[in-house]
């Protein structure tokens, strides 16, 4: 695996966090204190940090990726077609709302991706892929 990487952002609400990172999405919880909490996310770490003020749910801008809008900014990890199968269930399984359904996006070209789009309940926007090859991720189109 390569160096894991850590982003930290805001949320308006720690124990929501904990629900959404931890049981929706199944990362394990590292530290924590009573303004923010470590997640381990497919091996990379990822910080809660409890900020109300900054939280603008539905207020992030949009860029055009084949063909749909997807939300800007973005963070997630590229998974192998079985985890990524399985996230998308998970998250169905919960009820939360897709805003790019899972999906296959450039179908028949180099870099083709599984993909699914969805926020937590700060609205941060998360995306989730895989690739049926993955020497194919940074492959030109």
């Amino acid at each position: 695996m390569p160096n894991p990487f850590h982003i930290a952002f805001p949320v308006d609400d720690l124990d929501a966090a904990r629900v959404f990172y931890g049981e929706v999405l199944g990362c394990p919880e590292g530290r924590s204190t009573n303004s923010w909490i470590d997640f381990d996310l497919y091996g990379h770490q990822i910080v809660t940090h409890l900020v109300p003020d900054a939280c603008h749910k539905g207020d992030a801008g949009s860029g055009a990726v084949d063909g749909h809008n997807v939300p800007i900014p973005h963070f997630g990890v590229v998974l192998d077609m079985d985890d990524w199968k399985a996230l998308a269930e998970r998250v169905r399984r919960h009820g939360i709302t897709f805003g790019l359904e899972p999906q296959i996006r450039f179908e028949g070209l180099p870099g083709e991706q599984a993909t699914m789009f969805f926020c937590d309940p700060a609205g941060n926007a998360l995306e989730f892929k895989a690739l049926a090859d993955m020497k194919q991720l940074f492959t030109k189109q």
